[in-house]
């Protein structure tokens, strides 16, 4: 199943994707809790929002192999891959739907780079599960686009805008609860159309059901949180007037424009 939020005349509501329309439904999928409606809206016509608004929104870096020796080779350093799973958080602000525009702000560097992620979105409060059991917590599943300077990345001494301005975190189109195994996802990235990078999503060195039962030992999970999975390959900068997609396999587009900040 696809679901969505999206802009109706009476605000934002949660929708099921059918096809090539949106069927308006009252309460919430990823608590379990709601009921179509008679409201029916073609999907080329409605307004996506952001498919979920986190309580808590997590973000895994730095992990993937090839992503970590080819970013060494490029710096002219040997490669250091994480011991172990490690994880950090970003900010609801930078949050962006699908279709808007990723602002770059004025003062902001030649870095400004995109990332290609999957995005875990989570149906059960979760605590202290194991790795065998953590998809179970998983309700389904999104695209994110983890924008970064990295300039302010290198300079700051956190990553407070560097990876949390606003608009730096596109996410969606939508929720797919249905997306197969996990290993036979693709991640293509296209800039202007042409493709910049494709590696297989779950090539990971901690899978997502490893960092789940590992946040979940020290930190409860609950529905709505979010869990961004890292990106592989080099990423290239972007500028005003590029258009970057993101594809995931049996998920979607994730598309952007940008634009520079007024």
């Amino acid at each position: 199943m696809k679901w969505c939020r999206f802009k109706t005349d009476k605000g934002i509501s949660f929708g099921l994707i059918e096809d090539d329309s949106v069927i308006e439904v009252e309460g919430n999928p990823i608590l379990g809790d709601y009921k179509k409606t008679s409201r029916t809206f073609p999907l080329a016509k409605v307004k996506l929002d952001i498919p979920v608004v986190p309580p808590t929104f997590y973000c895994v870096g730095i992990n993937y192999a090839d992503h970590v020796r080819r970013m060494a080779i490029k710096r002219g350093k040997e490669p250091e891959f994480p011991k172990k799973p490690d994880i950090g958080y970003r900010t609801n602000n930078a949050l962006l739907p699908h279709g808007e525009a990723i602002v770059k702000p004025r003062d902001a560097g030649e870095k400004f780079q995109y990332e290609g992620e999957l995005v875990a979105v989570f149906g059960k409060k979760c605590r202290n599960v194991s790795k065998e059991e953590a998809l179970d917590y998983v309700f389904g599943w999104t695209i994110g686009n983890d924008v970064s300077e990295r300039d302010w990345q290198a300079l700051d001494r956190t990553m407070w805008r560097s990876k949390n301005a606003d608009t730096f975190k596109p996410m969606g189109p939508w929720i797919e609860t249905d997306v197969g195994d996990l290993n036979k996802l693709t991640t293509t990235i296209k800039v202007n159309g042409e493709v910049k990078d494709t590696f297989a999503t779950n090539n990971m060195i901690f899978d997502a059901p490893t960092y789940i039962s590992t946040v979940s030992k020290y930190c409860t999970i609950y529905p709505g949180d979010v869990m961004w999975m890292g990106t592989d390959g080099v990423p290239e900068n972007i500028k005003p007037g590029d258009v970057v997609d993101i594809e995931i396999t049996n998920i979607g587009t994730l598309t952007n424009p940008v634009v520079l900040e007024k």
